[in-house]
This record gives structure tokens, sequence and C-alpha cells, in this order.
């Protein structure tokens, strides 16, 4: 199995499947090949999307996320800029 979460040049790189329309936002965890994320927000215009950055920066506690493929699909890369690796994986698998 790919292991969903991976060390890049600029900082952590995230593959997540979005759930949107969700009762709350949360990482779920380990889902297959990627980490599942809930959204407490529809897909329009953007704003799962920020939600998704707003959600996955506060369980790692860094300040910079960005998407980097998938904008318009429920299959999505991130990247946590300037995050550290184990940090990421203790806070959003429980490694």
């Amino acid at each position: 199995m790919v292991d969903p979460i991976r060390r890049t040049d600029k900082g952590i790189a995230i593959d997540v499947l979005v759930v949107p329309n969700a009762s709350s936002s949360e990482v779920v965890g380990l889902h297959g090949d990627r980490i599942k994320v809930r959204i407490a927000c529809p897909p329009e215009r953007g704003r799962a999307n920020t939600e998704l950055l707003a959600t996955l920066t506060a369980a790692v506690g860094i300040k910079r996320a960005v998407v980097v493929s998938g904008r318009t699909t429920r299959w999505k890369t991130v990247e946590l800029l300037g995050a550290d690796l184990d940090l990421v994986h203790d806070a959003l698998i429980g490694r």
C-alpha cells in the first residue's frame, strides 16, 4: 500500500479523500491509500477546499497549506508547508 503522507521539498504532501456536507469538519483517518476528511461545507465556490485546509492545518498545528491537485474532485493532494513528517503522521493517523 502507498503511504498517503510523504515528504516534499516544501513540506509534507497528503493524499486526501474529502467528504463534503458532513455534520462537522474532522479528520477521520486512514481510508485505503488516502486520509479521509469530513468537511461541513458544500463543494461550491471553493468553500470545501478552504474548510479542508483549515481542518488540516488545525489538526497538525501549522499555519499554511495548499491544494496542489484535485481542486474540483473529492480526491486531492494537499501540501502542508513547513510541516514535520512525524508530527503529521501522529496527528492524522496516529503512528
